[in-house]
């Protein structure tokens, strides 16, 4: 296990979650980073360095007050802040910047202050998927799946076993939108939105954000929270298109950034007490627990079936409830991460008991990005 270079000192969501017509996006970005700011006991003078996506970082340090010497934009979707977190980490090692705020703000659901879709005809997704009548994550996605099923014998009822086991986890939390117990039977007789997506299948769609405060780890040690500490992070690309993958039924982008982070932190599968997998859709997870390495190729749907996944499972997975549960505005990234920083720190709503190893792992648009990091809750 490698020392750690960089450490969360702070990190908060929003105060509400779920429908926030009150709000504008911009704003959610604000409520997250003040409350993020409160968790660590900072005020934004003691940041100078500042990362966010959805909007410009200009708008949100001039609505905080901040003049940062560092800024990140980076936009590759939802694991945008997953980068963040690698970058601001080196930003720190190299002196650019000692204390960087990442934010995150999305009106997925009330669309306030959300701007107009930006209609690039030269993107080669419309140039040539679109015409064909694909559009969107529900149809986007069933292009991989369905090569999958076909291919290992996936069945839907292991496929809507996935929720069945988010929604486990969301009962023990609070903050999760859907909170009520289901079954395998109930998920499959939800409403059809393209096959083999169900409605119960696909992620919510909600109004909120979240932060983190990133500082170098020897610097860590005298804020008002226990640090959470990064021990290594990957990012990769693989393709613009998801009829490109190299290979259907498998994510070359999540194979590539779950090795180097898993390396690079020099910790093996056995060593993680707790994962984080971006689940916007059901078969997600199925995508993550094999191309981060954790079970073998087409084994995953029975693994998750079988509740190994689930409360009590030795694998404990999306512990909040995740994308399908808990909630998504539309980039779920930020808060995967602030599940792993509450994990580390003991204070989760269903708190995996001696968790000291977190993997958190986020893909970007259809399979085009991912990248994963490696906390921890010992310097």
């Amino acid at each position: 296990m490698r020392k750690p270079r960089a450490a969360i000192v702070g990190a908060a969501e929003t105060t509400q979650l779920g429908v926030i017509p009150g709000m504008s996006q911009l704003q959610l970005h604000c409520d997250a980073a003040l409350n993020a700011l409160a968790d660590a006991g900072l005020t934004p003078k003691d940041i100078d360095g500042i990362a966010c996506a959805e909007e410009m970082p200009w708008l949100i340090a001039h609505q905080l007050g901040i003049t940062p010497t560092w800024v990140d934009g980076t936009d590759v979707g939802g694991c945008s802040y997953i980068m963040h977190l690698s970058h601001a980490a080196a930003a720190i090692e190299a002196g650019l910047c000692t204390t960087v705020l990442i934010t995150h703000g999305e009106s997925g659901r009330s669309q306030v202050g959300v701007g107009p879709l930006d209609m690039k005809w030269t993107d080669m997704h419309r140039q040539f998927e679109l015409p064909f009548g694909v559009w969107g994550p529900p149809s986007l996605f069933t292009i991989p799946v369905l090569r999958y099923m076909k291919t290992y014998g996936l069945t839907e009822a292991q496929l809507a076993g996935v929720a069945v086991a988010q929604r486990q986890w969301a009962a023990l939390n609070p903050r999760a939108t859907l909170r009520a117990p289901t079954t395998v039977d109930e998920i499959l007789s939800s409403r059809m939105v393209a096959y083999p997506f169900r409605k119960l299948m696909c992620c919510l769609v909600t109004d909120g954000g979240g932060a983190l405060i990133v500082t170098a780890a020897e610097r860590a040690h005298d804020r008002a929270q226990r640090p959470v500490y990064l021990l290594g992070s990957a990012e990769a690309l693989e393709m613009p298109m998801i009829s490109q993958m190299e290979d259907l039924t498998s994510s070359k982008a999540f194979r590539v950034s779950g090795h180097h982070a898993l390396a690079r932190a020099g910790v093996t599968h056995a060593d993680v007490d707790h994962l984080m997998i971006y689940d916007a859709f059901a078969h997600l997870p199925i995508y993550g627990l094999e191309d981060l390495g954790f079970v073998k190729p087409g084994e995953a749907g029975a693994f998750i079936a079988e509740g190994r996944t689930a409360p009590g499972g030795e694998l404990p997975t999306n512990t909040n409830g995740g994308g399908l549960c808990y909630m998504h505005s539309g980039r779920y990234g930020m808060y995967a991460l602030q599940e792993g920083v509450r994990q580390m720190r003991g204070t989760a709503a269903a708190q995996v008991a001696g968790a000291e190893i977190s993997v958190v792992h986020g893909v970007g648009g259809m399979f085009g990005a991912a990248a994963t990091a490696v906390l921890s809750s010992n310097g």
